[in-house]
């Protein structure tokens, strides 16, 4: 019988941090499975939007973080710090490249829609899509041509997807998950929650998760999702 290990990810797509911690709790994830066989991972995927309420073009990239981190030098200084981390989890961002601050309100949508609709692994796989396709490719994860393309591209009907992301966002629901009980322990991402009980935040290397999911597997799942 295996024994279940229920972890929850909190992220938003225009955080370079949650592509780093993805990517670490791949391995962890790996690494747990040599380990103890016997686990079960089951993952869910908890949207946490960072700024919500970005217009559907979205905003000048370079701009947007000039104003927030008060200058040119401060952000060189800041992409050099993401990169060197990204780095360790295999990332070569291209800041350079990049030139929309999306909103990640549509992106977010598709998710779900995914999720609903289709596997686990559809849902996973379109989240590394769009982080890669943001901070790698530089894509516009905003452009619902793009997002309809790739719900497309995941074996969905392009009518039901376009439908989906044109839904207003009162109606559509992004975060179905929004009263989780474990919504009220994170306030950052990328954030981890374990079992519904332990929480960790940040891009955290593989050897932190793995001690961290070992350990809640002495702790099972509350009951209520």
């Amino acid at each position: 019988m295996k024994t279940p290990l229920v972890i929850e990810f909190f992220f938003d797509l225009i955080c370079p941090w949650c592509l780093i911690g993805k990517r670490h709790l791949s391995t962890a994830i790996a690494q747990l499975n040599k380990l103890n066989p016997d686990v079960e991972v089951e993952m869910i995927w908890r949207s946490h939007m960072l700024l919500p309420d970005v217009l559907a073009q979205g905003l000048p990239y370079l701009q947007f973080y000039v104003q927030r981190l008060g200058s040119h030098e401060a952000v060189a200084a800041r992409r050099v710090q993401v990169q060197r981390a990204g780095r360790l989890a295999g990332i070569d961002f291209a800041f350079g490249e990049i030139t929309v601050m999306p909103s990640t309100q549509a992106a977010h949508r598709l998710i779900h829609f995914v999720g609903k609709h289709g596997s686990a692994q559809q849902q996973e796989a379109l989240i590394e899509r769009l982080l890669q396709g943001y901070f790698v490719d530089a894509e516009d994860i905003g452009d619902h041509a793009l997002l309809t393309r790739l719900g497309i591209k995941y074996g969905f009907d392009g009518a039901a997807v376009a439908d989906c992301l044109g839904t207003p966002i009162s109606e559509a629901a992004p975060e179905p998950d929004a009263q989780s009980s474990s919504r009220r322990s994170v306030g950052s991402v990328p954030s981890f929650v374990f079992n519904q009980q332990f929480t960790l935040s940040g891009a955290l290397p593989p050897e932190t998760l793995l001690a961290a999911m070992q350990h809640a597997l002495s702790y099972p799942a509350l009951n209520s999702m």
